[in-house]
């Protein structure tokens, strides 16, 4: 995984990981305090910062990512271009953008706010609970694609109508709906009309 100034911080000087820690927030999304993040999302979990990135291709189709197998999280699922938290006092943008880059190797291009979406999934399969305020945005894919294997599996850009049909046969993450319905307006007026979002 490339280090980033931001991700420098949470790796300690003898090369092992600390702690993760994620900010806890209200339901007005405002912080209350921090958590770790394994802790934050066991059941039934402390609602916490989020950020889910959508980014498209000239054609406007969606890029999704399949979640690499080793993810302790939804591993081997589709779900959106990219997603995840900030740390403590970054701002949504930035770890958007940051971990746009860790997990795909590229920086959106037009990057722009779409709203937040507060929601309570959890997962059957790990017993885990997304308790999100979630902070999302969309954005252009305009590099070629650089995965990082530790993240993600697979990438597909697909149409509206593709999508359609892949959610059907699945497996999906629990809260891409959810994040795709609130980001829809802001994704119709980055792609057109005519991409069918």
């Amino acid at each position: 995984m490339p280090t980033t100034p931001a991700t420098a911080t949470h790796s300690s000087s003898n090369g092992t990981a600390e702690p993760i820690m994620l900010e806890l927030v209200d339901e007005n999304g405002t912080t209350i305090g921090t958590a770790e993040k394994l802790a934050a999302h066991q059941a039934p979990g402390q609602l916490h910062r989020a950020f889910s990135v959508f980014l498209f291709d000239e054609q406007g189709r969606l890029l999704l990512q399949r979640r690499a197998l080793g993810k302790y999280h939804s591993p081997g699922v589709w779900s959106n271009t990219c997603c995840g938290h900030p740390y403590p006092d970054e701002s949504p943008f930035a770890a958007a953008a940051r971990r746009t880059y860790e997990e795909l190797g590229i920086s959106p291009s037009l990057l722009a706010e779409a709203g937040t979406v507060r929601y309570n999934h959890p997962d059957p399969a790990s017993g885990l609970v997304e308790q999100e305020f979630n902070h999302l945005f969309v954005g252009m894919a305009q590099e070629a694609l650089k995965p990082d294997p530790e993240e993600v599996g697979e990438t597909a850009f697909v149409t509206a109508a593709e999508l359609e049909k892949r959610h059907a046969e699945g497996p999906f993450s629990a809260w891409f709906m959810t994040v795709l319905d609130a980001a829809r307006p802001a994704i119709r007026e980055l792609t057109g009309p005519s991409a069918g979002w």
